[in-house]
């Protein structure tokens, strides 16, 4: 059987044809692979093994049956805590959340289902995804399987160290500010955040509604573009969902019209502060591409710098809304029933979300609401909207000159755990190069700057960005980076 670490959607999608191995005995040696590793690194929160049997023989029977089958049947998947899956626990990694079951599946579920996927167990993450590190969890760290000792990024943190751990082939993670393109830059894996709009948010805990995208984390930019091509499409379920026309481009780039490119590299995201690391790991990536025949110019995108003022504004004031409808009624809640029916409604409201949401959750809750109260509003939230208008109109006017924008996708490698979790402001700024994204709502991929690294080395990536409804034209490149990389 072909070594777990070299199994990507392709690979499996081949053997499973030649029978070089059944889905069932690559899903066992999955959980195998967990139960042995697992403990270390934190990736998973819950395993589905019974259900996930059960859907590597349905692939397998499909086999035996000589019918045709998707490139993701039986290919062993990992999902955020934050996606629904039918019957299995989805905590969004909060202790108001602990005992919740969903009824349902997410709509990129539902087609991952269709496809004949097959669902490992739900990953670890920061509580309703709000962090970059993975430690705001409320059960677990989960720790960067290239460096024990460092976070995996977050807020999509185990889905992307479980891949770059070997612990399943992809894995589905969620992105608001950059949540999959900043872990998986710290694990050395590919991460893609598609257009707002491209994928359905429905059965996607709601945390920043104008700004949540689900999205793959994959090893290849290939197993990315696969997943993206399967979960994208409009949803009756999520009325911001659209049916853009991506077609076979997706997964067959054109080289030659790749090499037409020309690719914006922007001077406000070449700035004091990133490590000399990242700059010779990012500087290299754009001379490979150089290789490739594409054109490199410089831009501006002057707006840039009042992003994460902006983003952290937007987001609280939506967390706030959004987390109003954890009551410790609906969901479950920390409470026992029998002690809850003893309790009037405003202790009920004050005890279950005083226990059941951790300090992160508190604070955006505290600052959204605040900003949305009588007298602020004006001041602050439709200012930043306005803001955010004209980040997005910088892309604009940036995108009549070029093709894909090129940047790094964090300022360091990965921090060691502990170290920013006692100021919050040096955590947000992780995110610094990879918010201006969500708030235009274009799509942006992570992709490892090399393959190999030397012993202690640790993973840097590189963000390239494009056009609303062009996520063909990054993860072209991508593919083809891979290939001289």
């Amino acid at each position: 059987m072909e070594p777990l670490h070299d199994l990507t959607i392709k690979k499996f999608h081949e053997g499973l044809l030649s029978e070089e191995f059944s889905a069932l005995e690559v899903t066992q040696a999955y959980f195998a692979r967990i139960k042995e590793k697992d403990s270390e690194i934190g990736a998973y929160l819950s395993l589905a093994e019974k259900s996930a049997l059960r859907e590597a023989e349905a692939a397998d029977l499909a086999v035996a049956k000589d019918e045709p089958i998707d490139d993701l049947a039986g290919v062993p998947l990992a999902v955020k805590d934050c996606i629904l899956v039918k019957d299995l626990p989805a905590t969004a990694a909060s202790k108001i959340l602990e005992h919740y079951i969903a009824s349902y599946d997410a709509t990129a579920i539902k087609k991952l289902r269709a496809a004949g996927a097959v669902f490992l167990g739900k990953t670890n993450m920061d509580e309703f995804a709000m962090g970059g590190s993975t430690e705001n969890s409320a059960f677990k760290i989960t720790r960067n399987p290239h460096d024990l000792e460092r976070v995996p990024g977050g807020s999509s943190g185990g889905s992307a160290a479980a891949i770059a751990a070997h612990l399943a082939v992809a894995a589905l993670g969620s992105d608001t500010g950059g949540s999959i393109r900043e872990p998986a830059s710290f694990c050395g894996v590919v991460g893609l955040k598609p257009t707002y709009g491209a994928v359905s948010r429905s059965g996607l805990m709601a945390m920043t509604s104008s700004l949540d995208q689900i999205g793959p984390i994959a090893k290849t930019v290939e197993d990315a573009a696969i997943i993206f091509k399967t979960i994208s499409g409009q949803d009756p379920l999520d009325a911001t969902s659209v049916a853009a026309p991506y077609g076979e481009s997706l997964t067959h780039p054109d080289l030659q019209k790749i090499r037409e490119f020309t690719v914006g590299i922007p001077d406000e995201y070449f700035i004091e502060g990133i490590s000399p690391e990242v700059s010779r790991a990012v500087e290299s990536a754009m001379e490979k591409i150089k290789g490739l025949g594409l054109r490199l110019k410089k831009i501006s995108l002057p707006h840039t710098r009042y992003a994460l003022s902006t983003y952290y504004i937007i987001v609280p004031a939506e967390v706030s809304s959004n987390l109003a409808r954890f009551d410790g009624i609906r969901y479950g809640g920390t409470m026992a029933p029998t002690e809850r029916a003893k309790t009037n409604l405003s202790d009920l409201y004050l005890k279950t979300r005083g226990e059941g949401f951790g300090a992160e959750a508190k604070r955006r809750i505290i600052l959204g609401t605040y900003v949305l109260s009588s007298g602020y509003y004006d001041a602050y939230y439709e200012k930043a909207q306005r803001v955010r208008q004209l980040i997005a109109d910088d892309f604009k006017q940036a995108f009549e000159s070029v093709d894909v924008i090129l940047t790094p996708v964090v300022p360091t490698p990965a921090f060691k755990i502990g170290e920013r979790t006692a100021d919050p402001l040096t955590m947000y700024l992780s995110d610094i190069f990879t918010i201006p994204v969500n708030l235009a709502g274009l799509p942006g991929i992570s992709i490892p700057t090399k393959k190999n690294l030397a012993p202690h080395e640790l993973p840097i990536n590189f963000q390239l960005i494009g056009k609303k409804w062009h996520e063909a034209d990054i993860l072209g490149i991508g593919q083809f980076y891979e290939k001289i990389d």
